[in-house]
């Protein structure tokens, strides 16, 4: 069987957790637990950097990148899965990358964000009429600087047609299961919660209140 292609896009001062907890949950995935040592994921994820060499994430991590987006070929892709974190901010500023952007979207089979990538989604363009969610802390964002967007600020997780949006950091491995639900179906999806010992998302409202 063929493998989903999957690509993260990373960036200087990107939040952990918001591309390292998809990248988890999708490389995770078996289809047989008892060979899951040496069985491999359905999914092919690759991590692109929007510049060249080591990334510089939040906290101090660095993270050697598969390839650059520029380089990706997006209609090889199943899934573009745009993270957020301090790192978007120069990003929305930056024509160069939000062109490229703009190009690779329509692509993919799929269209993912966690946490503020959705910003950039938006600054991209991608979700005018569409329901759609962020960080708790920049939903005012949001809602003041994209008007097209349908802004949902109870949500957990939102799939509005091909693009999926999440709330901030952890509610990317939320948002990565119930991608694997959608593709494979609830027992997969729960079976690899169960071997990450993380919560099986049961609904997609928030867990804490806003400010």
């Amino acid at each position: 069987m063929s493998r989903l292609r999957v690509a993260i896009i990373v960036f200087d001062d990107v939040e952990v957790l918001d591309f390292a907890g998809p990248f988890e949950v999708l490389s995770a995935v078996r289809h047989d637990e008892a060979t899951r040592r040496e069985g491999a994921s359905p999914y092919e994820v690759v991590v692109a950097g929007v510049r060249p060499g080591l990334v510089h994430c939040r906290g101090g991590l660095q993270v050697q990148t598969d390839c650059r987006f520029a380089e990706l070929d997006p209609a090889s892709l199943d899934t573009l899965l745009v993270p957020g974190g301090y790192g978007v901010r120069p990003l929305l500023d930056d024509a160069t990358f939000l062109d490229q952007l703009r190009a690779a979207a329509p692509r993919p089979r799929r269209l993912a964000s966690v946490c503020t990538g959705s910003l950039l989604l938006a600054e991209a363009g991608q979700l005018d009429g569409l329901r759609a969610t962020t960080h708790w802390k920049s939903l005012d964002w949001m809602a003041r600087d994209w008007p097209a967007v349908r802004v949902q600020r109870e949500r957990r997780w939102v799939i509005d047609g091909r693009i999926a949006t999440s709330a901030g950091i952890s509610a990317g491995i939320d948002l990565a299961l119930k991608l694997v639900e959608s593709d494979f179906g609830e027992a997969l999806a729960r079976a690899t919660a169960a071997h990450m010992e993380y919560p099986f998302p049961e609904h997609d409202r928030r867990r804490l209140p806003r400010a």
